[in-house]
C-alpha cells in the first residue's frame, strides 16, 4: 500500500484534487484529521496560493460533551468538517482514506495549559509539547482517537507524536543554532523534568543533565558531589564533559532515565491502541516510530517494537543510507504480517528528478520497506507530482 499525504484544505474547495491524487497511483491518502499549525503553499487551490494555519486544529466537528479537560480548537480557515468533506471527496475517486492524526505536538493548548508541557532541565517550558506523563494529556489522545474513528469513519489511523516531544521544533524565528548544541545536547534538553516527570528520574538526573549542556563537572551520581575523577563517564573524566551519546552524559543513570523515557511513549501507545481496538476493531493502526529510545519528536520511541500495530513507519528524509538503517532497524523490530513503511519526502531538498527517487525507494524497500508513505502531494509542484507519479510506476 502506498498512501499520500495531504491537507484537508488541500481538497475542500478543489474539485479537481481527488482525481489528481488518484492519478498518482497511491492505494490511499492520509488526510490530516488534527494537525499543528503551519504556513502551507496551496500550489493548485482556485481560491490561494499560501494558507497560514495560526494554530493547532481538529477537522473534524468539534462535540463539547466529547471532551474532558483539554478541548482541540476548531479551524477557521477551513470548514469545521473540512476532514469529512475532503474524505467524501476523496472516497468517491475509490481511494482508502486514512486519518493523519497528530497526538501531542498542540502549541495552542500547551500554551493554555503550561503544566501540562515538556520542560527541560533548567525548567524552561516548551509549549509546542504535552507531555504525556500526565493523565490529562493521556486523556485527550484518547478522546482523540476515539472521535476522530467515530465521527471521521476512517479506512485507517496514522498515529503520529505518540510520546513526548522534546527540544527540537521548528517554531516562529528559530534562532538556537548559535548555540552550537550538538545532537546529544539536543536529546538532553529534550528530557522533560515537568511536575511528573521530574520526580521519576532518579535525583542526581537533572543535575547531570544541567552540567552535560553547560560543559561543567556533573555531581557524583550516587553523592552529589563533584569529587569523582574517574575515568569512561566519571564526573572528572573529559568524556564527561563532551559527551558523545547520551548514555555517556548520563553515566550509571543512563539505564533508568532511558527506562522511564520510553515508558511514556509505550503506555500512550499501550492506551491508544486500547481505545481504537475498541472503538473500530477493524481500522488499521499506523505508527510513526523510531526505533531510537532517545528519539523525541513526530516519530517517538520504540526501541522494542509494537504488536499490536498493523504498520510501523520510520522517517526518511535524511541521508538515504541513515534512513535504510534506522529502517532496517524497524523492520527488524516488526512482527510477522506487520507491514513496514517509509515515510519518504518528495519536497526539496529532494529533486523533481524520477530516476533519484526511484533509487531512494529502492534503497529502501531493500531496507525492509513494504509500502511507501509520500510527503506531501498537496505541497508538491506539478513537476513533482509527475515525478512521484513517475517514482511509483517505476518502483511497484
Amino acid at each position: 500500500m502506498n498512501i499520500a499525504y495531504v491537507y484537508p484544505w488541500d481538497v475542500v474547495g478543489d474539485p479537481s484534487a481527488p482525481e489528481r491524487l488518484a492519478a498518482l497511483g497511491v492505494d490511499a491518502v492520509a488526510l490530516a484529521a488534527s494537525y499543528h499549525s503551519t504556513r502551507a503553499a496551496t500550489p493548485y487551490h482556485p481560491s490561494h496560493r499560501v494558507l497560514d494555519v495560526p494554530y493547532p486544529a481538529f477537522y473534524l466537528p468539534v462535540r463539547p460533551s466529547a471532551w474532558g479537560r483539554l478541548v482541540p480548537a476548531a479551524p477557521v480557515w477551513t470548514p469545521a468538517d473540512a476532514y469529512l468533506q475532503a474524505r467524501d471527496a476523496l472516497k468517491a475517486v475509490g481511494l482508502q482514506v486514512h486519518a493523519w492524526t497528530v497526538l501531542t505536538h498542540n502549541s495552542h493548548l500547551g500554551t493554555a495549559n503550561p503544566d501540562l508541557v515538556v520542560r527541560n532541565a533548567f525548567g524552561d517550558p516548551y509549549p509546542y509539547a504535552l507531555c504525556p506523563a500526565h493523565e490529562d494529556v493521556i486523556e485527550y489522545c484518547e478522546r482523540l482517537v476515539q472521535e476522530i474513528l467515530t465521527v471521521g469513519e476512517p479506512d485507517g489511523l496514522i498515529l503520529e507524536a505518540c510520546g513526548p516531544l522534546g527540544f527540537g521544533h521548528q517554531s516562529v524565528h528559530e534562532k538556537t543554532s548559535g548555540a552550537d548544541w550538538t545532537s546529544v545536547d539536543a536529546d538532553l534538553l529534550s528530557l522533560c523534568f515537568c511536575a511528573a516527570c521530574a520526580p521519576r528520574y532518579p535525583e542526581p538526573a537533572m543535575a547531570r543533565v544541567r552540567a552535560a549542556i553547560d560543559r561543567t563537572p556533573p555531581p557524583h551520581a550516587g553523592t552529589g558531589t563533584t569529587t569523582d575523577t574517574g575515568t569512561g563517564t566519571g564526573s572528572g573524566s573529559t568524556s564527561a564533559l563532551h559527551p558523545t551519546t547520551v548514555e555517556e552524559a548520563l553515566g550509571p543513570l543512563a539505564d533508568e532515565v532511558r527506562t522511564i523515557r520510553v515508558g511514556l511513549s509505550t503506555s500512550l501507545r499501550k492506551r491508544l491502541i486500547a481505545v481504537s481496538r475498541r472503538t473500530a476493531p477493524n481500522v488499521p493502526i499506523t505508527l510513526h516510530a523510531n526505533p531510537d529510545p532517545w528519539a523525541a519528536g513526530a516519530f517517538a520511541a520504540l526501541p522494542a517494537g509494537e504488536p499490536g500495530a498493523d504498520a510501523l513507519v520510520a522517517n526518511c528524509w535524511g541521508d538515504p543510507a541513515t534512513d535504510a538503517t534506522r529502517l532496517t532497524r524497524l523492520a527488524e523490530l516488526s512482527q510477522a504480517g506487520q507491514r513496514v513503511g517509509a515515510y519518504v519526502l518528495a519536497l526539496p531538498p529532494r529533486p523533481a528528478d524520477p530516476a533519484v527517487l526511484a533509487d531512494h525507494l529502492r534503497t529502501y524497500a531493500k531496507a525492509g520497506a513494504t509500502e511507501f508513505h509520500l510527503y506531501h502531494a498537496g505541497l508538491a509542484s506539478r513537476e513533482r507530482l509527475t515525478a512521484l507519479k513517475e517514482t511509483l510506476r517505476q518502483t511497484t
